[in-house]
């Protein structure tokens, strides 16, 4: 509409011009001449004030002014929401606002630009953003009547939901200035810069190669001792419930060399623990890389509804790599996809002390039939197999999963199928949710959301309620073992030294001095300490502190299949 009207404004001019040719004397060439003295298309886009645009550019526009207005030196608020591949966007989003001049603060009354982070999976995720808008709407009407207003805030929505409702965002929250989606962050200093002169900027274009690998993301809190490091972006699974494909695009791997260069870094400043990130991690391949390995199968009861990609190194090549850069630092990995699961990974999880012992399997459900619908690509019995398979490869494993209840169809023998398999496997995590409509999924063209939501809360509670019975009954077992314990910080209302163990659940203890090599002293935030378990609860382990120690040193006297098998 944008270009429309502007297009007709220049050729009404060029049409006004003619009939003034018409009426005067002078020569045609002088005509010709004063008309390519006049105003062109990128002055009428630029100048345009007759209504509000919005634009939504892809990268590099050539019309574009050159003297868009400078926004460095505004200060920036980020508001992160979902998932933690969210929160190292929302660090990548940083390194390139903070290359282009811009700060950051943690202040809302300093803030010029809120930048909002957001998440699409469900629809729970996506209400509290809208309320968050609400709030930031009333802030920069209320600024734009104090003493301050001639520095009007500006409010960005990044990420899943900037991507799924683009439309809705622009046309129900008039105050958003600036829509950019999961593809488009290096594009935010121009579309930050467009909304000076009153535009909406939008673009929410995917990529099929944009990994932001060149980009060495910068930290919100410099002081925490784990980071977050996305290793590959989008997924090709299209599970019929998710909106993941839809929202982060095609599944694209970073090469391994930024992935382990970045690692070095974090290392380098005093980091203790990454997380590797991605939809699917074992579908990770660095197709740039040549190899002679022989591309794995998948396993009996497995498929998937696109080609695997050949050649290349694979999450087993990185995850080796990565863990021989810090033999002190923890790394962790999420999410792996059941379909995918190579020895090869499994080896490098029970051999590498740093490794930790713990392993997402999201099963989504215990039914088979409801799997089908899901299109997991797998069925309940291969499912329990590969668990089998994971325990007997990594003795003392601990467990993860997602579990979704109430998805179209879901009758209750379908759901107590769920309960019974959660029963079996007994997780040590569990992420827990009740199934949420997306629009642009497959369910949402071909299925029916029939379950109603009082029965999906129900079920939700049962669910909660079994896990939380099954986590006391595996926390009460680890009561008199030695934990490895990364200590974090400090819990506010009582004082405790708060960490996490291998299986990513919180230990706390006492403040007290205990040995080291330097001598006696308290455990600070990154310190490694041996803790003994004296009690426990359904989410939290308590114990006593023993000492300072390090990966090596703690894993020296004994494996971890040998301390799994032993009670100390």
């Amino acid at each position: 509409m944008f270009f429309l009207q502007n297009g007709m404004r220049l050729l009404r001019y060029v049409r006004a011009s003619y009939k003034c040719r018409c009426k005067s004397n002078a020569p045609l060439s002088t005509l010709k001449n004063k008309l390519k003295q006049g105003p062109g298309l990128k002055e009428f886009i630029v100048n345009s004030s007759e209504v509000p645009e919005v634009i939504t550019h892809p990268p590099h526009i050539p019309y574009l002014p050159d003297n868009i207005q400078n926004t460095s030196k505004r200060r920036v608020y980020f508001d992160v929401y979902g998932c933690q591949m969210n929160l190292n966007d929302t660090e990548i989003v940083w390194s390139i606002l903070k290359n282009e001049g811009f700060e950051k603060t943690e202040v809302e009354e300093e803030a010029d630009i809120f930048l909002v982070m957001t998440c699409a999976i469900r629809e729970g995720a996506e209400n509290k953003i809208w309320h968050r808008l609400d709030h930031l709407r009333g802030f920069k009407n209320r600024r734009a009547l104090s003493k301050n207003r001639n520095n009007p805030v500006k409010i960005g929505i990044l990420g899943c939901m900037a991507e799924r409702l683009k439309e809705k965002l622009i046309e129900k929250e008039k105050a958003v200035d600036v829509v950019a989606g999961p593809d488009s962050y290096r594009d935010l200093p121009r579309l930050l810069a467009l909304t000076e002169s009153g535009q909406t900027a939008v673009n929410v274009l995917l990529s099929l190669d944009e990994t932001y690998a060149d980009v060495v993301p910068v930290r919100l809190n410099q002081n925490n001792i784990s980071a977050f490091i996305s290793i590959m972006r989008g997924c090709d699974n299209m599970c019929t419930y998710c909106i993941v494909p839809f929202t982060r695009g095609r599944e694209r791997s970073r090469p391994v060399s930024s992935i382990v260069d970045e690692v070095r870094h974090l290392s380098e400043s005093g980091v203790k623990e990454v997380t590797l990130l991605g939809q699917n991690v074992n579908s990770y391949r660095d197709v740039t890389q040549p190899t002679e390995k022989f591309d794995t199968h998948l396993a009996e009861g497995f498929k998937t509804v696109y080609k695997n990609k050949k050649g290349g190194l694979r999450f087993a090549d990185l995850l080796d790599k990565v863990s021989s850069v810090d033999p002190e630092m923890r790394i962790r990995f999420t999410a792996a996809h059941p379909k995918d699961f190579p020895d090869e990974v499994l080896r490098l999880v029970r051999e590498r002390a740093n490794v930790c012992k713990s392993v997402h399997l999201p099963a989504q459900a215990g039914s088979s039939a409801v799997l089908a619908r899901m299109r997991r690509g797998y069925g309940r019995a291969a499912y329990l197999r590969l668990v089998q398979r994971v325990r007997a490869a990594v003795p003392g494993v601990g467990l993860s999963t997602d579990m979704i209840c109430g998805f179209c169809g879901e009758t209750d023998e379908e759901f107590e199928e769920t309960l019974s398999l959660m029963d079996i496997v007994e997780y040590n995590v569990a992420f827990l949710f009740p199934y949420s409509m997306r629009e642009k999924t497959t369910a949402y063209r071909r299925y029916k959301d029939d379950v109603p939501e009082s029965v999906k809360k129900e079920r939700h509670s049962r669910m909660i309620e079994l896990y939380r019975r099954k986590c006391q009954k595996l926390n009460d077992a680890e009561i008199g073992n030695v934990h490895l314990v990364l200590v974090e910080g400090v819990v506010p209302k009582t004082g405790q030294i708060m960490g996490r163990n291998e299986f990513y659940i919180k230990v706390v203890f006492d403040q007290t001095e205990i040995p080291s090599e330097e001598g006696m002293r308290r455990a600070q935030p990154g310190d490694y300490v041996g803790v003994r378990i004296v009690s426990a609860r359904c989410s939290v382990l308590t114990g006593v502190p023993l000492y300072h120690t390090t990966i090596r040193e703690f894993y020296k006297e004994y494996s971890w299949g040998e301390r799994a098998a032993l009670r100390i």
